[in-house]
């Protein structure tokens, strides 16, 4: 087997929150990562979907970003939109 090719290999302190909340349609299981990684940007991960995405102020104004990022419906996304907004 060849040697292995790492681009990084770095281990860093991370602040994770786990929230569970119900919306008009559905429940919303996240795991929020904070790291000093992704330009200040938080990876939200959707436990339940199996999706996640790396998320900033900028990605949540994006039209139909979260929609995309976490296959959800214009009126799921905008739930989890307004609640997003509060932490990010």
């Amino acid at each position: 087997m060849a040697e292995r090719f790492f681009l990084y290999d770095d281990l860093v302190d991370t602040k994770t929150r786990f929230v569970s909340f119900t919306g008009d349609n559905q429940r919303f299981d996240l795991a929020i990562v904070q790291s000093d990684r992704y330009y200040g940007k938080q990876i939200v991960l959707d436990i339940q979907g199996s999706r996640f995405a790396i998320i900033g102020p900028d990605d949540l104004k994006e039209e139909g970003y979260l929609e995309y990022a976490f296959n959800l419906s214009e009126e799921d996304a905008e739930e989890l939109r307004s609640f997003l907004y509060e932490l990010i």
